[in-house]
C-alpha cells in the first residue's frame, strides 16, 4: 500500500506524521495557525473581495400582471381625466387667474410670474383629453395677459420658457390657431434680453418692464440648455431668424467646448461669458437633466438632420452608461448617479439617486426607437472617433462599449433604471416614491458599476436577463421590526436609505412608463403607472385638487399645501397617454419639451437653410 493510499484510507500512522512534523520543525501550533489563516483569507475574499463585482447570474422573481382588456385601459384613461378635472376645476374655483392652487388650504400662489400658469400649463392636456370646455374658459384670460410685471421684478428665463411659452406652442401646434402663434411671438421676444451675453447662453431672469437682462454669470445646465426646441420651433412658424440664430449659436457654443476632463459630457455650472464649463460636477438630475434631454430632442426635432446634436448625444450617454450607472449588492437595482472631480484626480460619486433622474430612462428608450445605434455609420458616425479628444480612461470605456450592440445596451439601460424608479414607489407604504434616496455602498458590498456587471453577465454566459433588468419585488418591511433600531437593520435588505422623504407629484417615472410603453410593448409598464395612478389618487387627492405628499415612508403620509402646474401638464398627461390605446403622439412625428408640451418634428426648407444659414 503506498503512502498516498494510506493517508486517503486515513491508515497512515498518526505517530509517523507527528515524527515528521517534529523533524521537519513543525509544531500542531503552526498548523493551527496556518488552518486559522487560510480560512480567514477565504472569508475575506468570498465575503468582501470577490463581491466587488458579482456573478450575477440573475435568478428572475417573474411577476404576472393580470390580462386586461382595451376597455378596462380606456376606464383608466377615464379615471385620470377624471383626476385632471378635479385639479383644474378646484385651481379654476379657488385660484384662476393665479398661477397655483394650494389644494389644502384653497389659497392661491404665485410663484411663476403671475400669469396663470396652471392654465397655459394646461392647455394641451385639456385638447389631448377634448376638454372643450375648460380650454374656452382659459383661453380670453391668456389673450389678455400683455406679459408685464411691476418695477425692479424679474421673470425666470428657463420656467418661462418650458411653461409659457412651451404651452402656447404645444397649443398652435395642436389648433392652428394663429392667436397663439401671435402671443408666443410676443412672449418670445419679451424673454429676448436673456441673451444679451458674449456667448448667447441665456441669463437667469428678465425685466419685462424696463426690458434689460438680469442674473448671476454662472449658469447651471439645465437652465441654459433648455429652450433650443421651443425657440427653434418660434422661429418655424413666425419666419423670424433671430429666433433660430439664438438656438443654432448656443448649439455650437456646446459642440465646440472642451469637455475631455469631463469625458464628452456637459458638466453642471457654465461661465455665460466664455461659453466654458466652470466645474466638473457631472449629473443628470437637478439643475442639469433636461440639459441633456433637449441634445436628443433638437436631433429629433429637425428630422435627424442636426448631426452635431447627435454626437453630443452619443458622447453624453456613453459616458453615463460607462462612468455613473451603479448596481445594487443585493436587490440589483440599476440607477444613475452624480460625481464631481476636484482639482485633478479627487473625484467623489454621491450614489444618491433622484427622482428627476428618473427621465432618463425615458430618454435611452426614445432613442433606441429613433436612432440607428447599431448602424452608427449610416449617419456618418463613427463610435470610436468620438472619443479621440477624451483622456485615456474614457477611451477605454468607448472599447468596451463597442464590444456590445448599443442599441441593446440603452434599452437594457432604460428598462433597468426605469424599473428602480418603480420600485422606489412599490417599496413605501404610501405607494409614492420619495424626492431622494441614498443607494447602500461600500463595506462589504463594495461598488460595483452596471457595465462591470454586464460584462461579467456576458463572460459568464448570459444566463438569465441582464443584471437588473430582470422583474424584482417589491421591499416588504419586516413585521417582527419594532423598534427603531430594528426597523434600521431590516431595512438594509432594501439597498438604500431615504434622503427627502417627499413625493412632489412629479412626472418623471411615469414619463418614463408612457416611453417605455410605445419603445417595447410591454404592458407591465402600464401596470406599473396605474399603480402609480392609485397611490395618487389614495394619498394626494383633497376637495379641492391633489397635494403634494411628505412622508411616503410611512402608513400616515402628510398632504403638502402645493400643487404645481407640472402636475396638470405632464404627471396627468404621461398618464393619460399611458392608458388610451390610441397613439395619439406618435413619437416619430412628435417631440415633448421638458414640460411635457407637444412640439412637432419638422423639416426646413431649402429656402429656410438659406436665410437661416443652417449648414445641416
Amino acid at each position: 500500500m503506498s503512502l498516498l493510499d494510506s493517508i486517503v484510507r486515513g491508515t497512515f500512522p498518526s505517530n509517523l506524521c507527528v515524527s515528521i512534523l517534529h523533524r521537519r520543525g513543525i509544531s500542531f501550533r503552526h498548523v493551527a495557525f496556518a488552518l486559522i489563516l487560510s480560512l480567514s483569507l477565504c472569508a475575506v475574499y468570498y465575503n468582501h473581495l470577490r463581491r466587488g463585482i458579482p456573478d450575477f447570474i440573475e435568478e428572475e422573481d417573474i411577476i404576472f400582471w393580470p390580462q386586461v382588456t382595451p376597455e378596462t385601459w380606456a376606464e383608466r384613461a377615464g379615471r385620470v381625466k377624471g383626476a385632471f378635472l378635479h385639479a383644474y376645476h378646484g385651481y379654476e374655483r379657488y385660484a384662476f387667474p393665479h398661477d397655483e392652487l394650494n389644494p389644502v388650504s384653497n389659497s392661491t400662489s404665485d410663484s411663476f410670474n403671475g400669469w396663470g400658469v396652471t392654465a397655459v400649463d394646461s392647455l394641451d392636456t385639456m385638447l389631448l383629453m377634448g376638454l372643450k370646455d375648460e380650454y374656452e374658459r382659459a383661453f380670453p384670460m391668456i389673450m389678455n395677459n400683455n406679459f408685464s410685471l411691476p418695477t425692479n421684478t424679474r421673470v425666470p428665463f428657463f420656467e418661462t420658457v418650458i411653461r409659457y411659452l412651451g404651452g402656447l406652442l404645444s397649443a398652435y401646434a395642436l389648433t392652428d390657431d394663429t392667436r397663439l402663434r401671435t402671443k408666443a411671438d410676443e412672449l418670445g421676444a419679451i424673454l429676448s434680453p436673456a441673451f444679451n451675453t458674449s456667448s448667447g447662453l441665456p441669463l437667469f431672469g428678465v425685466n419685462t418692464y424696463t426690458g434689460t437682462e438680469s442674473g448671476p454669470l454662472i449658469g447651471v445646465l439645465a437652465e441654459i440648455a433648455s429652450w433650443q426646441l421651443e425657440y427653434t420651433y418660434l422661429g418655424k412658424i413666425t419666419g423670424k431668424k433671430e429666433y433660430v440664430d439664438r438656438a443654432t449659436a448656443v448649439t455650437d457654443v456646446f459642440y465646440t467646448a472642451n469637455l475631455t476632463s469631463s469625458g464628452g459630457m456637459y458638466p453642471i455650472r457654465w461661465e455665460l461669458a466664455s461659453g466654458n464649463p466652470s466645474n466638473r460636477h457631472l449629473s443628470v438630475g437637478g439643475a442639469a437633466d433636461s440639459g441633456h434631454e433637449y441634445i436628443l430632442k433638437q436631433y429629433l426635432q429637425t428630422a435627424l438632420t442636426d448631426k452635431a446634436n447627435l454626437e453630443m448625444y452619443i458622447r453624453m450617454t456613453t459616458h453615463v452608461i460607462n462612468n455613473l450607472l451603479f448596481i445594487s449588492p443585493q436587490r440589483h437595482l440599476v440607477y444613475v448617479t452624480d460625481m464631481a472631480t476636484y482639482r485633478s484626480e479627487d473625484t467623489r460619486v454621491t450614489h444618491n439617486f433622484e427622482h428627476l433622474s428618473c427621465f432618463f430612462p425615458g430618454l435611452l428608450a426614445l432613442g433606441v426607437k429613433m436612432l440607428p445605434l447599431d448602424d452608427l455609420e449610416s449617419t456618418g458616425i463613427n463610435f470610436m472617433e468620438l472619443a479621440e479628444d477624451l483622456l485615456p480612461q474614457d477611451r477605454r470605456g468607448y472599447e468596451s462599449l463597442s464590444r456590445f450592440n448599443l442599441a441593446e445596451i440603452h434599452l437594457w439601460a432604460a428598462k433597468a433604471i426605469a424599473q428602480t424608479c418603480y420600485i422606489t414607489y412599490a417599496d413605501q407604504p404610501s405607494g409614492l416614491g420619495p424626492e431622494t434616496v441614498a443607494m447602500r455602498v461600500g463595506g462589504k458590498f463594495g461598488v460595483t458599476r452596471w457595465m462591470d456587471a454586464v460584462q461579467t453577465w456576458d463572460r459568464n454566459g448570459r444566463q438569465g436577463p441582464p443584471p437588473g433588468v430582470g422583474d424584482i419585488k417589491p421591499w416588504v418591511e419586516d413585521p417582527a421590526a419594532t423598534t427603531a433600531k430594528e426597523r434600521d437593520q431590516a431595512a438594509i435588505k432594501r439597498d438604500y436609505g431615504i434622503r427627502n422623504i417627499a413625493y412632489y407629484l412629479r412626472p418623471e417615472a411615469v414619463e418614463a412608463f408612457y416611453i417605455l410603453w410605445r419603445v417595447t410593448g410591454d404592458e407591465r409598464w402600464r401596470h406599473r403607472g396605474w399603480r402609480v395612478f392609485q397611490a395618487i389618487e389614495r394619498e394626494a387627492k383633497t376637495p379641492a385638487g391633489y397635494a403634494c405628499v411628505d412622508r411616503v415612508h410611512t402608513k400616515r403620509p402628510i398632504q403638502l399645501d402645493w400643487m404645481p402646474s407640472y402636475f396638470l401638464a405632464e404627471t396627468l398627461k404621461y398618464l393619460y397617454l399611458l392608458f388610451v390605446d390610441e397613439d395619439m403622439v406618435p413619437l416619430d412625428r412628435w417631440v415633448f419639451n421638458t414640460e411635457a408640451h407637444p412640439l412637432p418634428v419638422f423639416e426646413w426648407t431649402q429656402e429656410e437653410k438659406t436665410n437661416y444659414g443652417i449648414l445641416w
